[in-house]
């Protein structure tokens, strides 16, 4: 089994419980690690065999764009997305981030990291 891994993500999002979250927004870094079998793809050098992580980052996008309360909602949402639309995806494992946290004290990151198998 093979790994795709598309780390460092970065998006400014509308993601959190608080006021200010919701109208100021937050950063934050998306890291995926994907199992797939990606050996169709090497042995033709063809797009149309491989996972294509152009598509991968446009559905991650898509649910970073999304306001909602939680991040453990986004990194759901996130995962069941690309299970869905990629039957290549054998696991994968999501880390989503929220930089520089309002939180009472000087942290780097929050983060939720899920592991999805199927």
């Amino acid at each position: 089994m093979d790994f795709i891994e598309l780390k460092g993500m970065k998006f400014h999002s509308f993601i959190g419980h608080y006021d200010e979250e919701k109208q100021i927004g937050n950063k934050f870094n998306v890291d995926l690690l994907i199992q797939a079998d990606c050996t169709k793809a090497s042995e033709t050098d063809s797009l149309s065999n491989a996972l294509d992580y152009v598509s991968v980052f446009s559905v991650v996008k898509t649910e970073m764009e999304k306001k909602c309360n939680l991040v453990e909602n986004v990194v759901k949402r996130i995962s069941d997305s690309l299970m869905q639309k990629f039957s290549k995806i054998k696991a994968l494992e999501i880390k989503v981030s929220k930089l520089s946290p309002k939180i009472g004290g000087l942290v780097d990151e929050v983060s939720i990291i899920s592991k999805i198998e199927r």
